[in-house]
């Protein structure tokens, strides 16, 4: 769910954590007495500009765990959401800040995602999936709409990750399905998949 997202209630976000409406109604009255959240009974709730900040920067610190453990410790993209997720609750600006230095200050996680600056603020682009280009086309894979475990064990066995170059041989009019030319390997990919993927026009094509 994204954090600037308007007019999210409350049974959205119990489904969304699993877990009752009395708690997530409660863990909301804690967050509107900080600040955090704009809150009334039977009203949607938004993040206010304070929260929206303090969102942001505990997605940077996931997101940079994230790849420090692809980049530098080797896991695979598929293995670092949980780890990233007990590592983000550290509290030590400058921990973080050597993280950045040492990757490079990396501006995208391994999943292609923007990581937001110091001050919280994410650079949002415009980007297109997969399934709004067109037969002939050459791209790149750029991004993921989503990163469940489950996807990026899919796109393991696809050989499909960031950087991949595809090219576009065939685009089924009838159900959005892509035939599609991966090194000296076709392969098909369903809409919904080619939906899940970003990608842009490969350089020099």
């Amino acid at each position: 769910m994204s954090i600037d997202k308007e007019n999210v209630s409350i049974n959205e976000l119990a489904q969304k954590l699993g877990l009752k409406m009395p708690t997530v109604t409660s863990m909301m009255q804690k967050l509107a007495a900080d600040r955090l959240v704009k809150y009334e009974k039977y009203k949607p709730i938004h993040l206010t500009e304070k929260g929206k900040k303090e969102a942001g920067l505990i997605i940077r610190k996931h997101r940079l765990t994230e790849m420090f453990l692809v980049e530098v410790m080797k896991f695979g993209w598929e293995e670092v959401h949980d780890i990233a997720e007990q590592i983000e609750h550290i509290n030590s600006p400058v921990f973080f800040k050597k993280m950045d230095e040492m990757l490079g200050f990396p501006e995208h996680d391994p999943h292609g995602s923007p990581i937001p600056d110091r001050a919280g603020n994410i650079k949002q682009a415009v980007r297109h999936p997969l399934c709004d280009f067109n037969s002939g086309e050459s791209v790149v894979i750029t991004g993921l709409a989503r990163s469940e475990d489950d996807f990026l064990k899919f796109l393991n066995r696809k050989n499909i990750g960031l950087g991949t170059v595809l090219n576009i041989l065939e685009k089924e009019e009838y159900d959005g399905s892509m035939k599609l030319k991966h090194g000296k390997k076709e392969l098909l990919l369903s809409r919904p998949v080619c939906e899940e993927l970003f990608a842009e026009i490969a350089s020099g094509t």
